[in-house]
């Protein structure tokens, strides 16, 4: 039996908006015919308090610090799970069969390789052109190679498409990389899995394989698991907001990858390598900084701490943490950077300032230092989070595409500018043939053509 709220407005009419119970017990109002039925609508700048669809797909509880894929426990996940395996839950709501992750599998592997043709849209990027970039703008090239028609008729040919996304997204991404370094691009090896696959084609050289230790794939993988979807973010909404016009997978998830470059989103372990490398560079110690991050006036940020969501521990920080400490130990890696971040973990994580305002390590703190002691160069963080962030675009773009009753998305806005104005009239003269009217600006050093007047 559906519930109703009642909103009362200023000039005391009263209207009934049904509730919206979720699976988790989240509670919503639905305000679809408040427009219609009213003529208000509501103003949530930011969407900070709007729920923009329904979707099947991810759950977060960030009081609780709770994070589900498909029901399923991002722990259970990334103990029990490949990133492929992980993707294939996404996509299509179900851990995989043994045939459908070997068809899957199979798939991934013929679809690696680029067409011929195309390797040379890398060098038309200059060498300083941001990963980024070349990234978006490759996916939407690639769309003309693998989906031309533009639509995709049945699951199968999803499924295809999917794979051939996924699959090319990282030789991509190598390939840039290797471009902007002055290296041959590495050809994909048909006898390496998805995430060994990718660390070849970034540090494979054509006189020497580049062979990742079993500790290294873990973390990549485990990195890659635990940012394949994130609820309703700045660039899976993008990508929603794009599909609802009823673009193709490719165009919309290059969209995504725009929205995902912004420094406020994709970018914040880039921020954090960043304030590590100022930390290197300076004479400030580790507790010279927090001070400062504590002192208001001076506008310093502890970046990788805290989240929008998150109000206590972040569940993937608390297992990237743990990968995190087993990779650098396995390494034997002396980095500077590396030992600043362990001592600035430490000592935020011992203050009170940082723990009362439950402003604990994120994401980003520990996948910064992971992908710096993987060899990946900071420009390519958040590609790397790209080419995570796949599988729950391709799902996001599955619901909208699969749904019979979705309409393109359609924001309403509050209007802020001027208040109707007087035209101020500019035209000064009038031709005689056609009544054709010339503002003045165009005429100003103009003399008047023959057979015209003065208005």
């Amino acid at each position: 039996m559906t519930e109703y709220a009642t909103l009362t407005l200023p000039d005391g009419r009263a209207t009934q908006l049904p509730t919206i119970v979720g699976t988790e017990g989240e509670q919503a109002v639905d305000i679809a015919r408040l427009r219609a039925d009213t003529g208000y609508i509501t103003l949530d700048d930011g969407y900070m308090n709007t729920g923009s669809c329904q979707s099947a797909i991810t759950f977060i509880d960030g009081e609780a610090g709770i994070l589900r894929y498909r029901g399923y426990a991002v722990q259970d996940i990334a103990k029990h799970c490949s990133f492929i395996e992980t993707a294939q839950l996404l996509i299509w709501g179900e851990l995989p069969n043994p045939e459908q992750k070997a068809r899957f599998s199979a798939l991934l592997t013929e679809k690696s390789t680029l067409p011929e043709d195309f390797r040379r849209h890398f060098a038309a990027f200059p060498v300083h052109a941001h990963p980024m970039s070349i990234l978006s703008a490759l996916i939407n090239a690639l769309q003309t190679y693998d989906i031309p028609g533009l639509v995709i008729d049945d699951e199968e040919e999803f499924e295809r498409v999917s794979a051939a996304l996924l699959s090319k997204v990282r030789t991509i991404a190598a390939a840039a990389y290797k471009s902007s370094v002055g290296e041959p691009i590495m050809y994909p090896r048909y006898d390496l899995r998805y995430v060994e696959n990718f660390l070849h084609m970034m540090f494979s050289k054509p006189y020497r394989d580049y062979e990742p230790s079993a500790e290294a794939t873990a973390a990549l993988n485990l990195f890659l698991l635990l940012h394949a979807d994130h609820e309703q973010n700045c660039s899976t909404s993008t990508v929603r907001m794009v599909a609802s016009g009823q673009a193709n997978m490719y165009a919309s998830v290059a969209a995504g990858v725009c929205a995902l470059w912004g420094k406020l989103h994709g970018g914040a372990n880039q921020a954090v390598m960043e304030m590590l490398n100022q930390l290197r560079s300076s004479d400030m110690t580790v507790k010279d900084y927090i001070a400062k991050v504590k002192d208001r006036e001076a506008g310093i940020r502890l970046m990788g701490f805290g989240h929008r969501v998150y109000r206590s521990f972040d569940p993937r920080a608390v297992l990237l943490k743990e990968a995190c400490d087993g990779l650098l130990n396995s390494m034997q890696i002396h980095d500077p950077r590396l030992d600043i971040a362990r001592e600035l973990e430490a000592v935020a994580l011992s203050d009170d300032y940082f723990v009362s305002r439950k402003l604990y390590p994120n994401v980003d703190f520990y996948s910064g230092i992971i992908l710096t002691a993987l060899g990946i160069p900071t420009e390519m963080f958040t590609v790397l989070f790209a080419i995570g962030r796949m599988p729950g675009w391709i799902a996001n773009w599955k619901e909208i595409y699969d749904s019979s009753t979705q309409k393109i998305y359609r924001p309403r806005q509050i209007y802020t500018g001027p208040a109707p104005r007087e035209w101020q009239n500019r035209f000064v003269r009038e031709r005689t043939t056609g009544g054709f009217k010339i503002p003045a600006d165009l005429l100003a050093d103009q003399p008047d053509p023959a057979g015209s007047e003065t208005a």
